[in-house]
Order: C-alpha cells, then structure tokens, then sequence
C-alpha cells in the first residue's frame, strides 16, 4: 500500500511541476520572439510566404493562443489572410478529462483558391516538391502492437463518455473566392458568419449563420441566414435539429434579374446507428410554390422505408414562372393554370416509395389515384382517375398575326405546305430513354375535350418493359358510339415497330369531322375496323411505312352539301331529251349501309369497294385518298335501279334502267367539300351507249312483237274463213303459241 501511496505522490508531484513549467513558460517566453523562426520553417517546408504582422499571445488560464493579422501569400499572390484567431481551452477541465473551449473566435477571414486553364488548384502547390534525390522515407513500423488487454477494453467500453463544452464560437467577416479559369465560374462567399454558445453534447444549443454568395456563370447572388437549435449526443450518432429557420433571397440571371425568396422551416432528426432520419412539420417554399411533409425514414441504404405525407398547396403556375422571371405560358383560356395543389400519403415496404390517397388538383379538374416507385430498377405504377378536363384551354392562343397569314388559294396553301415539309423533323421517341422504363400505367377520365371532340368514360392503360411499350386498352365513348384501341411500339431496335389495332362503332361522324377538321360533308353512324403496322421514328416514316387496311359502314346517312340525286336526274333528262322541272332539289343525298374496304399503302388509301343504297339507285365507286395532300380521286357511278325522282324529266324508262350515271369526286377535302362531285361528262358517253344499247334492243323487240302480231291476225283471218266455228277452237289453242 505504500508503494502505492509513493507512487500517487509522484504523480501528483509530476503534474505539479508540469503545471509550474508551462505557468512559468507562459509568464517567461514571449512567442513573438520566435515570428522570424516560425515564417522561415513555413517557408522552408511549403511554398508559401508567412507573414505574422501581429503580435502574438498565449495564456495560462484559460489555456489559450491569440494570433493576429496573420497573411500567407503563394507565389506572389495572396492565398489566405486572417485578421484575428483566439482559441481559449480552460486548463482544469483537461486536467478533469472534461474539455471546455471558453472561446473561439475567427475573424476576417480571407481565402483565395483557383483553378487554371489545365483544370489544377493552387492549393495543390502549397507544399514544396521534394528534389529527386530525396532519400525515400523509411518504411513504417510494423511491429506488432500488443492487443489490449480484456480489462483495458472493458474499462474503454463502459467508461464514461467525453464531456465536451464550448461556451462560444463566432466566424465572423469570413470571405472566400473562388476562381475556374478552365470553366470561366467564379463563386464568392463572402460576410461569412457563425455564432454559437454553450455547445455541450447532451445538450441543445443555438446556431445561427449568415453569408452571401455571388456567382459569375450564371450571375447570380444569394443572401442566406440560417438559425436553428441543434443536439448531438456524446456518441455523435444521434443528432436534432429544431426551430429551423433558412431564408435565402437570391438574385439574378436564372430569375431573369428578378429577386425571389426560398425558405425552409421545422424540425429535422437522424440516429445513425439506427439509421433513422425524420422531418417534422417542414416547409419548403419558393416564391409562391410551398411544400410541406412529415416523413420517417428507416433505412439509409439502397431499401429505404419511408412513411409520412406530402402536400404542395394550391398555388399558380403562371404567377410562378412570373415570380421566377420565367416566360409566360400563354393558353387559350387565360384563367388555366391559376389552381393547381397535389396530396398524398407516403408509405410502401423497404426499397418502395408508395402513394396512397393521391390528390391532384389541375384548376377545375380533380384526379384521385396511387402509385408507386421502386428504387432498385426504377419501375413505377399509377393508377389515377379524373373528372373532366378540357384540354383545348391549355393549347396556345390563335393569335391575329396566324390568322392573317392564313392561306387564302390553293396555291398559297401548297407553297405553305411545302415551306412546312421543309422544316427538320424531330424524333417521336427518345429511345434509350424507353428502352429504361418499367411501367404500368392506368389512367381514365370522365370527360375529355381535346381538338374540339368530346370523350367521355376513357380508360387507358400502358405498359412498358425492356423497350416494349403497350397501350393494352384504350377505349371511351364518342359522339353516340364507342371506340377502343391497343398500340404495340417495339422500340427495342433503332427502328421502332408500331402495330395498331382499333374498332369504332356508331360514331356519328358529322359531329366528329365538324369538330375534329371542320369537314362537314358525312353523317351517319360509322363502324371501321383499323389494322396498320408501319415503322420508325418520325411522322414521315410513319406514314409512308404504313401498311393496313380500313373496314366501314354506315347504317344510315347522307351526303351533305351535294345532291347526287339531281346529279342523276341530269343524266336521265338528257336521255329522255326533256328539261327538268324541279328547282329545289335540297343540298344532301341520304343513304343506307354504305360500306367500303380501304387499302393502307403509305400516305395513301385505296378504295375499290365503295357501294350504298341511295333512293332509286345504287352507288358505286372506287378511288383514292391522298392523307398528305388531303386530296380525294375518286369515280362515283349511280346505278338506276328504280324510280329516282318524281320530276317527269327523271322518270325511269326503260332506257335508263340499270344504267350507270357517272359522277366525279376530286379536289382538296380539306378545303372545298362542297365542290368535290360533280357530273362527269367525261364518261357519260359511256353511258349513252348503254342507254342506246337498251333503245336498240327496245326497238328490236317492238318489231318483233309487231311482226308476231301481223303474222297472228292473218293467220286469225285465213282460219276463220277456212274452219268457221271450227277456226276459232284452233286459233283459240295457238294463243300461246305466239304469247
């Protein structure tokens, strides 16, 4: 025991005399002394220049080093300057194993680093290049450290925690530059400042920042302050945030001169050894657009869990974008885009981020929905649905000057077309993105107005996977009837294969084409069949690669805005050589169960079956459907089969039955529907031939039946003369001889 008691008494002894030497190496030696000494190891060992212009100072209690007006130039040119540094520990809490920093204190700070036009930092060439000759450094020790004993560790594990305190931090008028000469960016942080007070781990404290930042490329300046209350514990793997408090205003290019405001707020929580991170009422908010979420996170790896929700308040994309010094979107409607705000919750196993109760406002349309994204291959799935939308109010105004210089002639509408044709096109897809996707997509909308047309009950539903996209369903009610179709793009080659498939039944196409390309030439109710597959990447491409074939029928309909039925009388009058009566003949032509076959071969349709049963007459026809010049080519022949009109000029003879009455459709169709047909003199002298052909045989026939009659009553006679009573029974019985 006493040894033991010797042995503390030395001890105690030691840290006496220690504590005596530095009390009496503080009070005797003054560090300024040594300033030629210490520039010149400076300089021996890096490549900067030191310069200590002020005094320098060191305290015993507090243990502390004060330096003041310190500069470090490299290679001619400033590379860090510090106006004051003053770092103070108290000596027994060293002593106590409890460290306390009483005060540091960092002022004027001024830091210069760049880059050259080879892309090297200048803080790369601070320490000095040792010359070639250098010995090489000896080889590190590598004896074995005895392994701490058992009781070592166990005293290091279950002993108690530093106690580690600082009772103040202040960084104030700290500037920084920072110099790309590779790049042209430069970036100043400048009236830099950090003050902070009773920082002890266990404990919270307050922070609170200041700085400005100033970009070159793009200009661009940014005012920030930042206060908070933060926590870690002795550990250092568990750390809170509360009361956050970030604002920054910035100014600039990117805002187009304009200056916005950002902010963020509420309370942020992390555990690293749990690995568990939290948001607590926390706000982000720029300009007019703000967020706000609680989130749980477990997980820090490639399969985090989350848990929480998600709202961005309504708010207006074009007051944005005009807080942001963005372009204006112009729409049709110029109250679009004024109330849009999305919800949801967030939740999903590890590895999955799930939407539950998604709400998407876009002004008065409203969708509802979920959906999910998995981290690991990016797939995502949405399952959303709509109330109405109308699309059109969305589009871009027409503006007077398009209006203006619309075409007014067919040839100012070939040259525009022409002038359009010539532009560069653009691909549809971006491939390699599409090859990426994993998706499975269900969307449907009550409502849809789009291009003037009204679609009500859509449903659609898309998937995607290694370059294969499919639209597996997209259907919906249109004007009366229904549609659907499926759409296969096989984008797994640089020319992307498209296979569609569509079925329409009793769409009434006069609303259709009225509304859809202002074309009111049709009614009825039309069925078709589509079947196309075509290839590639443009519009172009797509058109004249297109292969397929369109099967239609329209119950009951009319032609409108010409009447084949005068066309028809036409032909009849001047075979019965007569001048029709009739002044009103109407502007349409009704017709039942006109049906046709048309052949896809490229920006071109062919049409060989077209037939309808029209009032007297059968139409029949074949021809063209030019898609790119929106020309038709088609000639339309009007069969008699019965009584057409009640004008005593168009009466059916037997002349004209069965007789084909020629009729011609050409023209633009997006231009003059009303001038397409018209009567074909052309072949009409086909069909005097026919007409003349049934005279012929009309007249034919007339002779022979006068013949049998003559040739009858004298045979009548001669018998009657000869046979008497007798005569009569035989002629009675030749009667049908000659009938």
């Amino acid at each position: 025991m006493k040894v033991i008691r010797y042995a503390l008494y030395a001890l105690i002894g030691l840290v006496v005399l220690a504590v005596a030497a530095v009390a009496i190496a503080v009070a005797v030696i003054n560090p300024n002394d040594y300033k030629p000494q210490i520039e010149a190891a400076v300089e021996k060992q890096t490549n900067l220049d030191l310069i200590l212009e002020g005094d320098i100072g060191w305290s015993f209690i507090p243990l502390g080093l004060e330096l003041n007006k310190v500069e470090a130039t490299l290679e001619g040119e400033r590379f860090v300057a510090l106006e004051q540094l003053i770092a103070q520990i108290d000596f027994w809490s060293l002593i106590a194993m409890s460290p306390q920093v009483n005060t540091f204190v960092l002022n004027g700070l001024d830091a210069h680093f760049e880059v050259n036009e080879q892309g090297e930092g200048n803080w790369a060439r601070i320490m000095a290049e040792k010359p070639a000759s250098a010995e090489e450094p000896e080889k590190a020790d590598t004896t074995e450290v005895p392994a701490a004993s058992e009781e070592t560790a166990e005293t290091s594990e279950g002993g108690e925690a530093l106690n580690f305190n600082v009772e103040n931090v202040e960084i104030s008028n700290a500037r920084v530059h920072y110099n790309d000469l590779s790049t042209g960016q430069s970036v100043v942080l400048e009236d830099f400042s950090v003050m902070a007070s009773n920082i002890t781990l266990g404990s919270e404290f307050p922070l609170d920042i200041q700085f400005k930042v100033e970009t070159a490329q793009p200009k661009l300046a940014v005012d920030g302050s930042i206060s908070a209350k933060l926590k870690a514990n002795q550990a250092l793997n568990e750390f809170t945030m509360s009361g956050l408090k970030a604002v920054f205003d910035m100014n600039g290019e990117p805002f187009g001169g304009k200056s916005v405001t950002a902010e963020l707020s509420g309370s942020l929580a992390a555990n690293l050894e749990d690995e568990t991170a939290s948001l607590s009422d926390f706000t982000a908010s720029l300009a007019n657009l703000k967020l706000s979420t609680n989130l749980n996170v477990k997980g820090f790896g490639d399969k985090p869990a989350l848990d929480g929700n998600v709202t961005i308040s309504e708010f207006s994309l074009k007051k944005l974008l005009s807080n942001l010094g963005q372009p204006a979107i112009e729409t049709a409607d110029p109250d679009v885009l004024k109330a849009i705000a999305l919800s949801t919750n967030l939740g999903g196993k590890p590895g999955t981020v799930a939407l539950s109760d998604l709400k998407i406002t876009l002004d008065d349309t409203k969708f509802n929905g979920n959906g999910s994204y998995t981290l690991s291959n990016g797939g995502l799935m949405f399952n959303l649905q709509g109330d109405k939308l109308n699309a059109d109010r969305y589009l871009p105004p027409a503006s007077e000057e398009d209006a203006a210089a619309a075409p007014e002639s067919k040839e100012e509408s070939s040259t525009a077309g022409t002038a359009s044709a010539n532009q560069p096109e653009t691909d549809l897809l971006p491939l390699e993105t599409l090859r990426s996707l994993l998706l499975d997509i269900k969307f449907g909308l009550g409502e849809l107005i789009v291009s003037n047309l009204t679609i009500n009950e859509i449903k659609a539903s898309t998937t995607a996977k290694d370059g294969l996209l499919k639209v597996d369903e997209f259907s919906g009610k249109l004007y009366y009837g229904t549609f659907g179709a499926n759409v296969t793009i096989d984008a797994r080659t640089d020319n992307p294969k498209w296979n569609i498939r569509s079925d329409v039944n009793n769409v009434q196409t006069l609303p259709l084409l009225t509304q859809l390309a202002e074309v009111d030439m049709l009614s009825g109710g039309a069925n078709l069949k589509l079947a196309v597959n075509t290839n590639g990447n443009r519009i172009s491409a797509l058109r004249n690669n297109a292969k397929g074939e369109i099967n239609f029928n329209l119950a009951e309909g009319e032609f409108r805005k010409m009447n084949l039925t005068r066309m028809a009388c036409q032909g009849i009058a001047l075979v019965n050589q007569e001048q029709l009566s009739t002044s009103n003949w109407g502007t349409t032509t009704p017709f039942n169960d006109m049906r046709g076959t048309l052949k896809i071969n490229g920006n071109t349709l062919n049409n060989t079956e077209l037939v309808a049963a029209l009032a007297g007459m059968r139409l029949e026809g074949d021809g063209t459907v030019d898609l790119e010049q929106s020309k038709l080519d088609y000639e339309v022949g009007l069969r008699i089969v019965g009584d057409v009109h009640s004008d005593q000029a168009c009466r059916t003879t037997e002349y004209v039955q069965n007789v084909v009455i020629p009729v011609e459709c050409r023209g633009n169709f997006a231009e003059d529907s009303a001038g397409l047909c018209s009567f074909d003199g052309s072949r009409f002298r086909d069909t005097l031939k026919d007409i003349a052909a049934n005279a012929a045989r009309a007249k034919a026939k007339e002779k022979v039946d006068e013949v049998k009659q003559k040739a009858k009553d004298k045979v009548d006679e001669k018998l009657k003369e000869k046979l008497g009573e007798e005569g009569s029974k035989v002629k009675d019985a030749l009667k049908g001889l000659f009938n």
